[in-house]
């Protein structure tokens, strides 16, 4: 059994130049953030649970080492960090890239991963798109947005899965799989005196990827997702401006209160949404 927890080094401080896409970086700032840190307690724990090895791997510059030696501290068995021939030239917009990095490193190990544990997003406000491209590279299951993440002895695993409005879903599933894991209720291990010293005369191995067959990605600017629209009703130019724009909808005018006592103001309030269905759909009542 191979239990790989992928961790991002990323500036926790980080900020992008709204007009070139420059990204703004302090390695002080940088690590692991606390989605990182709660893939890496639960890769430890499915080690202990199921046997195996526990392998922590990272894609990122030297700095990263230090918190590869963390991770050693903590319990993990080997450490891997992949440097790439240029961080300008490895930015992609969709994560495919670092997937195919991580992946191609691990590629040295005998057997392919059994569970990849990994953050749900990055700590740099990413597109958290990585798990579901190592789901897709390793043909294994995802499930993602976990609170909870467990093994039964036979190698199964159980999860709870965060969703909309405060509810859970419960999930049964087997391996190969990759799981993406929130950093809520997740309280990550210390590690001990010993270990800690230990860890930090270890060597940290490192995998050039100049040596692996990656395909280098391409240098864009900082660009907002689209959104999806409507289809303009209308078939002149006009119209379809006047259906995207609303220049001509009617729309209900604002409207200004001035309750004299905080009762009133909260009458008023209860009556607008009522008046717009939102206490009927809720099942409010006044």
């Amino acid at each position: 059994m191979l239990v790989v927890a992928a961790l991002r080094f990323s500036d926790h401080r980080a900020s992008v130049d709204p007009l070139s896409g420059e990204a703004r970086t302090d390695p002080r700032a940088a690590g692991a953030g606390a989605a990182d840190l709660a893939a890496l307690e639960h890769a430890l724990r499915l080690r202990d649970r199921l046997g195996g090895r526990c392998v922590a791997v990272t894609a990122g510059p030297a700095a990263a080492d230090e918190m590869l030696r963390g991770a050693l501290a903590l319990g993990v068995d080997e450490v891997l960090r992949i440097e790439g021939p240029d961080p300008a030239a490895t930015v992609t917009e969709d994560g495919s890239q670092t997937a195919r990095l991580l992946l191609a490193g691990l590629a040295g190990w005998a057997e392919p991963p059994d569970i990849v544990v990994c953050g749900d997003h990055s700590a740099e406000r990413g597109t958290g798109a990585t798990p579901a491209f190592l789901a897709h590279f390793l043909g294994a299951a995802q499930a993602l947005g976990l609170l909870e993440l467990t093994a039964e002895p036979d190698g199964a695993l159980r999860a709870v899965r965060r969703l909309d409005g405060g509810r859970r879903e419960r999930l049964a599933f087997s391996t190969p799989a990759v799981c993406s894991v929130e950093p809520a209720g997740t309280v990550p291990r210390r590690a001990s005196l010993p270990a800690t010293l230990a860890a930090r005369r270890a060597t940290i191995p490192v995998m050039n990827a100049g040596s692996m067959t990656i395909r280098p990605g391409e240098v864009k600017p900082y660009r907002p997702r689209p959104r999806s629209l409507p289809v303009p009703s209308g078939t002149a130019p006009h119209e379809r401006m006047l259906s995207l724009t609303g220049a001509l909808t009617e729309r209900t005018p604002p409207a200004l209160l001035t309750p004299a006592t905080p009762a009133e103001a909260a009458d008023a309030l209860l009556g607008y949404l009522k008046e717009h269905g939102y206490l009927k759909e809720h099942g409010y009542s006044r």
